[in-house]
């Protein structure tokens, strides 16, 4: 059990006073500040499946010995359920991970997360040569550490187990580049998360550099320092896997005359908050969702067959795209925008949708602004957002009223649909009566006389 509890301390072995407190029912375990004295209170994370240790600093134990494990202490390791382990807010002395990381070849530890850590050294990463670790998900927020370059024979040596890892995340800890060595050596990696960071535009070329990521899938290049549209698109090119690519918090600018062309397999495409006022080209062919909220679009005339999501929250939209050109859509949100009326020829066409969010538009309430409305929310496609979020901004008599309150019946909003029946409905009236009076009253009706 010492081992065990060394394990789960690992990183854990820290400075100030502390205690661990468990979460039965969510199986989780989050030990403060513990200390040799208060090691004792770790014991009850054993049936945790998620441990996480915060507080302290480290470098006492930089030199603390790790030698072979005998097979009572292998098979004690791997009876443990703990599958998360994270570690926040300490100062790691490399030399120190390096040796820890190797208990975890002897658990079932599938992920392990850094939050807010300073790596202090370099670790001597040679005894991890030709080592496997079950760990498949590793994070990394808000940590300081040397510089990635020129880490490529660090990296080497955790080959074994690095070329097996399936989701990778440095978010928010200030990179500035990618070696491209170091993205051949992620060969099996389906998720990328550099999201936070000041990756530019000249830096992503050498880091999908040709046999870079083989295997990547979703990429998250989330608020950084990217402006070129069309740089980007190169970039990610050689990314043939590539389905799900979020650019999103970036400042994006059109390139003229752009002809670059998105990887085939990219699906899912999020330029939401990236300062457009138009629409970029060209986009992935593909696509089915797109997310273009919170830039400043005055209109989006685009074609895309395959397209069945469309986000276009908080924009500066006038009217809705005629979703004509979308024939898969079944997902389209317009919620806080300048749309005034939904038209009753794109309301018929809405009807085919799935969901639609159009809350927090300034709606005319004339009776074709409101019917359409209404019509949609009879259809059940509103969603949560009905009645609530629909309000009238005109005319002055419906201002501020919920749109689901105005009235719309045929009477009040097309008097000459009803006038108009009923002037004929008379004619016909009053000729049939004409008829009658003469088939019934021969005598009225007298012959000219010729002088």
């Amino acid at each position: 059990m010492n081992v065990a509890v060394l394990l789960l301390l690992g990183l854990g072995l820290l400075e100030a006073e502390g205690r661990c407190f468990f979460n039965r029912t969510q199986e989780h375990c989050v030990c403060y500040n513990l200390s040799q004295e208060s090691l004792g209170s770790i014991i009850q994370c054993l049936p945790a499946s998620v441990v996480e240790f915060r507080g302290g600093e480290l470098e006492r134990y930089a030199a603390f010995p790790i030698s072979g494990l005998d097979s009572s202490t292998i098979e004690m390791l791997d009876s443990l359920v703990i599958r998360k382990i994270i570690f926040g807010d300490l100062l790691v002395p490399e030399i120190l991970l390096a040796q820890v990381l190797r208990f975890f070849s002897y658990t079932r530890v599938q992920e392990l997360v850094f939050e807010s850590c300073i790596f202090k050294g370099r670790g001597n990463w040679a005894e991890m040569t030709g080592q496997n670790l079950p760990i498949l998900s590793l994070h990394f927020h808000n940590v300081t550490s040397a510089p990635l370059t020129g880490r490529e024979q660090d990296l080497s040596s955790l080959s074994s187990w690095l070329e097996m890892l399936q989701e990778l995340a440095v978010t928010g800890s200030h990179v500035t580049s990618l070696p491209c060595g170091i993205g051949r050596v992620f060969r099996a990696l389906r998720s990328l998360d550099v999201a936070q960071n000041s990756l530019g535009d000249e830096s992503l070329m050498p880091a999908f550099c040709e046999g870079a990521f083989p295997q990547l899938q979703v990429l998250s290049l989330q608020r950084n320092n990217l402006t070129s549209y069309h740089s980007v698109c190169k970039s990610v090119q050689l990314l043939r896997e590539l389905q799900h690519l979020d650019l999103s918090q970036n400042k994006l600018m059109a390139d003229p005359s752009s002809s670059c062309q998105w990887p085939m397999a990219l699906r899912i495409f999020n330029l939401s908050n990236t300062g457009l006022d138009e629409v970029l080209t060209p986009l992935p062919p593909s696509l089915e969702v797109l997310d273009m909220s919170c830039n400043h679009l005055h209109a989006v005339d685009i074609s895309l067959t395959s397209l069945k999501k469309l986000f276009l929250s908080q924009n500066m939209l006038q009217a809705a795209p005629s979703i004509k050109n979308y024939a898969m859509l079944d997902t389209l949100h317009l919620d806080n925008n300048l749309i005034t009326e939904l038209p009753w020829d794109e309301v018929k066409l809405l009807g085919h949708l799935w969901h639609v969010d159009a809350t927090g538009n300034p709606y005319n309430c004339s009776c074709s602004g409101a019917g359409g409305l209404q019509e949609l929310a009879g259809m059940g496609h509103l969603g949560q957002g009905w009645p609530q979020g629909y309000t009238c901004h005109s005319p002055p008599r419906y201002q501020g009223r919920l749109v689901k309150d105005v009235p719309v019946s045929v009477l009040q909003c097309n008097s000459a649909a009803v006038i108009a029946p009923v002037c004929i409905a008379l004619a016909l009236l009053g000729m049939g009566g004409a008829i009658y009076l003469v088939r019934s009253r021969p005598g009225l009706v007298r012959p000219c006389r010729r002088v």
